[in-house]
């Protein structure tokens, strides 16, 4: 079989509980015309998440999953570059971010793909919030957090994008081409506001395609306080390197 024009990069730490549930119902998509391979990017999982899918590798899917393995927590968003070096480097035109947990129903990569590869997106973005609020398990404290701190993102870079910190994003190849890598600097959700950002000021066109997001049911969640800092403040530096021009595409 011809390789993919998908990859769905799925970064990792301590999801043995999701990994193989999660890899089977992304690979399990294919249809006549098209398929999803997957990268997993494992920051040194002590639980033996990256045991797992080698396990998988050598046995039912070795030309369709790939595994990246680090030497420790590195960061969300240097794991995010890592897998897109590394599709890029394997000539994939259509480059998924999703989480391990089922927050991000696979059943919607297809809805993703579509809204890039037939209907002319630069990204699309699984949005919680561009049909009201569709979250589903979250504390409401939590829901609240997340919901005001993208409509503060709106405000203070002055887009209109609604899910300015979803994780569930399709890049196309252009896109990834030509943003400068080494000069993004945050890891956690402000990681994903740079990203969508830095698209939207190159001049990409991001289109939000509306998903249920569920809370995880099995393992643990990453989130903290720190990563909602980090966004916080991170914004009005992104606000500020737009408008001293260094927002800027990559050199060839």
């Amino acid at each position: 079989m011809t390789q993919s024009d998908s990859i769905v990069i799925i970064p990792t730490y301590n999801e043995k509980e999701n990994i193989e549930a999660i890899i089977r119902a992304v690979l399990g998509l294919d249809t006549d015309d098209h398929r999803f391979d997957i990268l997993i990017i494992d920051d040194g999982s002590p639980d033996g998440t990256a045991g797992i899918v080698k396990g998988l590798i050598a046995g039912e899917f070795a030309d369709r999953l790939h595994i990246v393995e680090r030497s420790g927590k590195l960061g969300l968003g240097t794991a995010y570059i890592a897998g897109f070096r590394w599709a890029l480097d394997h000539d994939y035109e259509y480059v998924f971010e999703m989480d391990a947990d089922f927050s991000h129903n696979p059943n919607d990569l297809p809805r993703l793909y579509k809204a890039c590869a037939e209907e002319g997106a630069d990204v699309s973005v699984g949005s919680r919030y561009i049909t009201g609020v569709n979250v589903v398990n979250w504390p409401i404290g939590r829901v609240l957090m997340s919901y005001y701190a993208s409509a503060y993102v709106r405000t203070v870079l002055g887009i209109s994008l609604r899910d300015t910190t979803a994780g569930f994003v399709c890049y196309t190849r252009k896109v990834l081409e030509s943003i400068d890598f080494d000069a993004i600097r945050f890891k956690g959700y402000a990681f994903q506001i740079e990203m969508k950002f830095t698209a939207l000021t190159l001049g990409y066109r991001i289109k939000e395609v509306p998903v249920v997001f569920v809370n995880r049911e099995l393992g643990t969640s990453k989130m903290s306080g720190g990563i909602f800092s980090e966004a916080l403040f991170g914004v009005m530096r992104l606000r500020w390197a737009k408008l001293t021009g260094k927002i800027r595409a990559r050199k060839a």
